[in-house]
C-alpha cells in the first residue's frame, strides 16, 4: 500500500462529567488487564480484543432499530453505521486469526469475555447509551494506541511483517505484495474512524456538538466472501 491511511494520533476525549470518568477508568482497567494478560504479543491480543470489539456495534444498532420501530421515527442513519462497525470488527478478528493463530486456551478466552462483554454492555446501553458510546470511544483511543505500537514491533524487527492474509487483501482492496504492515496501517485506520464516531454519538446524546470529525475510512470491498 504506497501512501498510509492518516490518523491523528493525539485525538483523546477529556473527561466532561461523572459518566465520562466511569467510562474512561473502565477502559483503563481493561487496558491494564490486556497488558499484563498478552504484553507485546500484539497479533495474540488483537485476536482476543476484536471478538469483543464487534459487540457494541452490533448491540447499539439492535437497540437502536427497535427504538426507532417503537417511536416510528428515523435513526440519522445510526444503524448502518453501528452495522458497519461490527462487521468492520469481524474483519479484524478474521484477518488476525490468520496472522496469529489461536491456541485453545485463547479461544475459550473468547467465549467467556465475549459473553460476560455483551451483557454487560447490553445492559449499559439500555441504562444509559452516552455512557456506552463514551466507553466504545476510549476503547477505540486503546486500539489506536496499541497498533501504533504494534507497527513499531514490525518496524523495529522484533515481530515479523510476513504478506498479507489473502482475506485482507480483498477487504482492504490491498496490492498483492502488500505486508502486515500495511494491514496494521488501515485496521489502526479504522479503529480511528469508530473512535470519532462513538465519541460523536456519545456528544449527540449529552446534547453538544461532536468535537471531533470521524477519521476517513480505508476502502472496503463490497463483498467479503472469498473464493473458495
Amino acid at each position: 500500500m504506497s501512501d498510509a491511511p492518516f490518523v491523528d494520533l493525539s485525538v483523546h476525549h477529556q473527561p466532561a462529567d461523572l459518566s465520562d470518568r466511569i467510562a474512561l477508568g473502565f477502559t483503563k482497567v481493561l487496558r491494564f488487564c490486556a497488558d499484563t494478560f498478552f504484553a507485546k504479543r500484539y497479533g495474540h491480543r488483537a485476536i482476543v480484543l476484536e471478538t469483543v470489539a464487534a459487540v457494541p456495534g452490533m448491540v447499539g444498532a439492535t437497540l437502536n432499530h427497535l427504538k426507532c420501530l417503537r417511536r416510528m421515527e428515523d435513526d440519522r442513519g445510526w444503524i448502518r453505521t453501528l452495522m458497519e462497525e461490527a462487521e468492520n470488527e469481524r474483519m479484524h478478528l478474521m484477518t488476525f486469526i490468520e496472522v496469529a493463530k489461536p491456541t485453545l486456551f485463547e479461544r475459550l478466552v473468547i467465549l467467556g469475555v465475549q459473553w460476560i462483554f455483551y451483557l454487560a454492555f447490553f445492559t449499559l446501553y439500555l441504562v444509559s447509551g452516552k455512557t456506552a458510546h463514551r466507553v466504545v470511544g476510549y476503547f477505540e483511543e486503546e486500539a489506536v494506541i496499541s497498533y501504533t505500537l504494534y507497527l513499531q514491533e514490525i518496524d523495529e524487527g522484533r515481530s515479523p511483517n510476513r504478506p498479507a492474509p489473502a482475506i485482507a487483501r480483498h477487504y482492504w482492496k490491498l496490492a498483492d505484495n502488500a505486508t502486515l504492515r500495511d494491514v496494521v496501517l488501515v485496521v489502526r485506520a479504522d479503529e480511528a474512524h469508530h473512535r470519532d464516531v462513538n465519541h460523536g454519538f456519545a456528544d449527540e446524546l449529552a446534547g453538544r456538538a461532536p468535537a471531533t470529525k470521524p477519521a476517513p475510512y480505508p476502502e472496503h470491498a463490497a463483498d467479503i466472501r472469498m473464493a473458495a
